[in-house]
């Protein structure tokens, strides 16, 4: 099952951050982040994942 949102085609980013030690700069860590998807019913009755952007915007045609 793919984690991307069917609305807004969201998707999984990759992020980074430096990590400080003894005054100098380790090489950047990376980690995935993955949108908040959630189980919804569209007004036709159909299942979808949405993220939670969509669902509070309403969206969900």
């Amino acid at each position: 099952m793919q984690k991307i949102c069917t609305i807004c085609q969201k998707k999984s980013e990759i992020g980074g951050y430096l990590v400080k030690l003894r005054g100098k700069y380790n090489p950047t860590k990376k980690k995935r982040r993955y949108p908040n998807l959630q189980w919804t019913r569209l007004l036709n009755g159909k299942r979808v994942l949405a993220c939670a952007k969509c669902i509070k915007a309403k969206t969900l045609v």
